[in-house]
């Protein structure tokens, strides 16, 4: 059941959960943040609902909460860290504004980051490039919890892929995992009690199915565009490694450290005027949206939309209205405030742990 929170209770309740775990009063501060934030633009999935699980694994040793990124290597445009398994977001935070910055002196800046954690809702970096007026880019490597096309078993991760364009009249911002949908997306249908609106994977027959827990239950999502997905997949995965020297979700199968930990993530900003002036470039942006826009809706009434367009209003109302979070996630972060932390009696949203850890007993 789904109830709504004020935005700063949810922030200021999370923020104390950090600090709980060995935060600092910084640190915990930008990641509840981050947090709130993803919850507050409609992501529950990555948002609030991963609070519990980022306890447990800072408890298990997972993430070194004292960590920081370490420059390994330089060549031009292009910087490579180490994350020393560090707190996932604020390496990423920081890896993006590397990226900014080394675009305001090339034109273009990547960043490669090897041995990181997982960063929650990976358009947070997209955005964060947009809003500083770069074309941000950014993908992640991960464990393999996607069967690769042909396969009943996972062989791939789903690893995201993120795209933002800087269009002032509202950035233009594509998010998406390689599977038709995320794990935490699963989770979070399921705990509502909803079927997915269009079929997300397989049943343990091998039937395709718009249940999320019976998907959880077989581990079948369903690459996005079929194979065309677990092909994008392990392209991302090969890229990722080999800009970073890091590891390949092959890697961190075999490590089995949970989810994204050990993980290599790049991070990509350019600058949209290199070879045109800005009135120029935003009114071609401009143009393509509204054309993208009129289009005839599929029903009567309906409104097409591009990515990233309906996010001011889903945060304007949150904002107004309360963040909507589910009522037992609420709950876990009510209790993780309050000092209560032993996490094994916390379920954690991503079912595909529990299933790695019922496969080795």
């Amino acid at each position: 059941m789904s109830i709504r929170v004020p935005y700063e209770t949810v922030k200021s309740t999370v923020t104390q959960a950090f600090l709980n775990l060995g935060l600092s009063q910084e640190k915990a501060e930008k990641c509840a943040e981050i947090h709130t934030e993803s919850s507050l633009e409609g992501i529950e999935s990555h948002g609030l609902n991963r609070v519990p699980r980022f306890a447990e694994y800072v408890q298990k040793g997972w993430v070194d909460i004292n960590a920081e990124p370490e420059l390994v290597g330089a060549k031009g445009a292009v910087e490579n860290y180490d994350g020393h398994l560090g707190i996932g977001t604020l390496n990423a935070t920081f890896c993006m504004d590397r990226a900014v910055a080394l675009a305001k002196e090339h034109g273009i800046g990547c960043v490669a980051l090897k041995n990181t954690t997982h960063w929650m809702r990976g358009g947070s970096y997209a955005w964060q490039a947009a809003q500083a007026g770069f074309i941000g880019i950014s993908w992640t490597n991960t464990e393999s919890c996607m069967p690769m096309w042909g396969s009943k078993v996972p062989g791939v991760g789903n690893n995201p892929f993120c795209i933002a364009i800087p269009r002032k009249s509202g950035p233009i911002v594509l998010d998406m995992a390689m599977s038709q949908y995320a794990y935490g997306k699963l989770g979070v249908y399921r705990l509502a009690g909803k079927q997915l609106p269009f079929p997300g994977g397989f049943d343990k027959d091998g039937n395709l199915t718009s249940d999320p827990g019976a998907i959880e239950a077989s581990g079948r999502i369903l690459p996005t565009g079929y194979w065309k997905g677990s092909g994008m997949a392990i392209a991302l995965d090969l890229a990722a490694a080999a800009m970073a020297n890091g590891k390949t979700g092959a890697d961190l199968d075999r490590e089995g450290q949970g989810s994204c930990t050990g993980c290599c993530q790049i991070f990509i900003a350019y600058d949209p005027y290199l070879f045109g002036e800005e009135e120029e470039i935003q009114a071609k942006f401009d143009d393509r949206v509204a054309a993208a826009d009129a289009t005839t809706p599929e029903k009567e009434g309906g409104h097409v939309t591009c990515p990233g367009e309906r996010t001011a209003a889903t945060r304007a109302r949150n904002l107004a209205e309360g963040v909507v979070v589910d009522e037992q996630v609420w709950q876990q972060c009510l209790d993780l405030a309050a000092g209560k932390m032993d996490t094994k009696d916390i379920a954690s949203t991503c079912i595909l742990d529990n299933m790695k850890e019922e496969e080795k007993k």
